[in-house]
């Protein structure tokens, strides 16, 4: 194939925040605004593209990153020809492994460069004039979603609203008192019937807690499990927990390592396995991984609770690698997700169908949000 190669001109991070009146609540804290890094890539010829950075905790981190990016490692990546968007990836996360370590902040780093890289992708499939599904694999254009991010209060009410806008699964937030969990788990398998209902403790229980509480759950029919430890407790005890829990378990968000999703594809200890692309790995990385979930006989479902970008270039990796796996999408009030999600806003009988536009399809309005624009 004849070299595309691009030279990277300008790296633009843009900070956003969404104040909330109903905050986000999960078993480990509230989150009470809604932020958004957007990543602007611009090559020598002209040609954009866009991408995101998870920074949803703690509060201050998205300001952070977008100072991470703009500082560090823009200035590391202008002036960079690359003939594939994994170059920049690599080149980028080796460049600052040390920096990394010194200062504490692997997680920012990663979460940094994993934007830059989504926007890459979306430049490189631009300049393809291809939609970014089709460069990753065009498996098919319409995917399966679930309604995330239920808070464990006004929790059948949220579930109702997402039902009446296309929803067909939905996930609950658990991990708080066992008798909230319940009356909540049985309200939405009320509403939701034989349709997908799975539960995301956030990594609330220990191991005997989880063991304990997974017992008592079996009758919700749940299709997954998610994060009921914490997603750095010893492999045995995922191990023990899987073979015991009777539920389907979920993990994957806060894995940030190539080995850390090799491990957690051995055995039978997780069914769905959830990378989340804007948190670590990229497509660079993620797309990888994805297919390996799918090889192993599991389920890929892209973790995502972000703005709209992520969310949308999500779900091109959903629909480029295939599978029968759901995209991830928050029910909470967001127009940082709403107004730049393009298609996945459009959700009908449980589907979302993507078009043929090239890149991620969309061309973000800075101007609609530019009230919430904080760095």
């Amino acid at each position: 194939m004849t070299s595309q190669a691009f030279t990277i001109k300008t790296i633009q991070a843009l900070c956003y925040r969404h104040p909330l009146s109903t905050p986000v609540v999960t078993s480990f804290g509230r989150m009470l605004s809604r932020p958004a890094v957007l990543v602007r890539v611009e090559d020598a010829d002209g040609m954009v593209g866009w991408g995101e950075v998870w920074c949803n905790f703690p509060s201050p981190g998205a300001e952070h990153r977008v100072r991470l990016v703009n500082e560090v490692l823009a200035p590391a990546a202008i002036g960079v020809t690359i003939d594939q968007p994994a170059e920049l990836f690599e080149r980028l996360t080796s460049g600052t492994s040390v920096l990394a370590l010194q200062s504490g902040e692997a997680g920012p780093f990663a979460q940094s460069i994993a934007g830059i890289d989504l926007a890459i992708w979306d430049l490189y499939a631009r300049r393809r004039k291809t939609a970014l599904w089709k460069v990753l694999g065009g498996a098919r254009s319409r995917i399966k979603v679930y309604a995330s991010g239920i808070n464990p209060t006004g929790s059948r009410a949220m579930a109702e609203a997402a039902l009446a806008r296309g929803h067909r699964a939905l996930k609950l937030k658990i991990g708080f008192a066992p008798e909230t969990d319940r009356a909540n788990l049985s309200a939405l398998r009320d509403l939701v019937g034989d349709g997908l209902l799975a539960a995301d403790a956030n990594q609330a229980w220990s191991i005997e807690q989880a063991l304990a509480t997974a017992t008592r759950l079996r009758e919700f029919d749940l299709a997954w499990l998610e994060e009921p430890i914490r997603a750095d407790r010893p492999w045995r005890e995922w191990m023990t927990l899987a073979a015991s829990a009777g539920i389907p378990l979920a993990a994957g968000e806060n894995i940030a390592s190539r080995a850390g999703f090799e491990q957690a594809l051995t055995g039978d200890v997780l069914s769905v396995v959830q990378p989340d692309i804007a948190k670590w790995g990229g497509l660079s990385a993620c797309a990888g991984i994805a297919r390996d979930i799918i090889k192993a006989g599991k389920t890929f479902c892209p973790h995502y609770l972000g703005a709209g970008i992520g969310l949308l270039a999500s779900a091109h990796l959903l629909a480029g690698v295939g599978g029968d796996g759901l995209l991830e999408v928050d029910a909470n009030d967001n127009p940082l997700r709403d107004r730049l999600c393009g298609p996945v806003r459009d959700v009908r009988d449980g589907m979302i169908m993507l078009g043929d536009e090239p890149g991620l399809g969309v061309e973000p309005d800075l101007a609609a949000i530019e009230q919430y624009r904080t760095a």
